[in-house]
């Protein structure tokens, strides 16, 4: 009879216990958990896969349908921020090692590089003749719909000194309000046309405006201004002064917007650019169809050209900083902008804007 070994320890040894876990205790063992991994895993692949289609849908459409819908409007004006999604997929498809994923990723960013790349790219040096140049000081603001001209801009028109002002979203009240705080004593020149509500305009200069006029669109069976003319008497010669400000891009009245930009475009061509000085809200960014136009034609967009084309101008909210740059001042090549600086704004969803321009011959 064959004896069986006696599992006993052996002096200063311990039973070591084994755990035998077969397929289904395994299951077991990595339950909920496991199965949470999983499934939150493939939720992030289908979100990356459904991020990556909708912003590649948007950049074939920039090129097929530049503007062609109210949505659309919006989408391109954020070209900068919209797609930077892609570029977080990008990393992680990479990172994970799902090449399909990240060759897609990559064609939207790639997109997005040769959709900003102008912008990024303006940048380069004042041009030489403006060291020698006489120069102006700009400040321009959207005061939104003030009742009253905020303590805020007097106290900057009192600072700045500009030689040239122009007001956005300009009110009777407001106007009223500022001729009695007296800031506009070194501005004796005007060029008005305030409005309640979200079309008034105003400009006011150190020396004389002429040829004052005020272009408009239809909205709601009435006019909606967009565009202030006049003719600015400088030391340095005449230069063709504008102040803008076109209608958001809203579901109710894009189509004004449209038309708006386009009437300025209009308006640069006939008139032409060489000695132009155009500033304001033009609720449109080097994203839209419209104000790419305008580039086009032969302006310059003073803060891409200064190096700034990351100075956001709205919102000028506490709690989201501003992501979209659709305050402009713009200059013919007979004008340039030497230095330009945006600020926040007082009581008002803008920034607003100071700036020097030299004039040449």
């Amino acid at each position: 009879m064959a004896e069986h070994p006696a599992h006993l320890d052996s002096p200063g040894e311990r039973t070591v216990g084994v755990l035998e876990v077969t397929p289904g205790h395994a299951e077991d063992v990595d339950g909920a958990g496991g199965r949470a991994r999983r499934l939150a895993a493939a939720w992030l692949l289908g979100a990356a896969w459904m991020t990556v289609g909708a912003l590649g849908i948007l950049a074939v459409l920039r090129w097929l349908a530049w503007d062609a819908a109210e949505p659309l409007i919006v989408a391109d004006a954020l070209t900068p921020l919209l797609y930077l999604p892609a570029w977080a997929v990008l990393g992680g498809a990479v990172s994970t090692r799902r090449w399909l994923l990240a060759g897609a990723a990559a064609m939207v960013a790639a997109a997005q590089v040769a959709f900003v790349a102008p912008e990024l790219l303006a940048a380069g040096p004042v041009p030489a003749w403006a060291d020698h140049a006489p120069t102006l000081r700009v400040l321009d603001a959207n005061v939104d719909k003030s009742p009253t001209f905020e303590a805020g801009y007097r106290r900057a028109l009192m600072v700045d000194h500009p030689d040239v002002v122009a007001f956005e979203e300009f009110t009777p009240t407001a106007l009223a309000s500022l001729e009695t705080s007296g800031a506009l004593r070194s501005l004796p020149y005007r060029c008005a046309e305030p409005a309640f509500g979200a079309v008034g305009l105003f400009a006011a200069a150190r020396w004389p405006l002429t040829g004052c006029r005020v272009d408009s669109v239809l909205r709601d069976g009435g006019r909606a201004p967009f565009m202030l003319s006049a003719t600015l008497a400088t030391p340095g010669g005449p230069v063709a002064l504008r102040v803008v400000h076109t209608l958001a891009p809203l579901p109710a009245y894009w189509h004004q917007w449209v038309a708006a930009l386009t009437a300025l475009d209009r308006s640069v061509g006939v008139s032409g650019v060489h000695r132009m000085l155009m500033v304001g809200d033009f609720n449109a960014t080097w994203g839209n169809r419209g104000f790419a136009a305008l580039l086009a034609d032969g302006l310059v967009d003073g803060a891409a050209a200064r190096g700034q084309a990351l100075a956001m101008t709205w919102p000028d909210g506490a709690v989201v900083p501003p992501f979209v740059r659709i305050d402009h001042v713009l200059t013919g090549p007979g004008v340039a902008v030497t230095r330009i600086a945006a600020h926040a704004g007082f009581g008002s969803d803008h920034h607003y804007l100071t700036a020097t321009v030299a004039i040449g011959r």
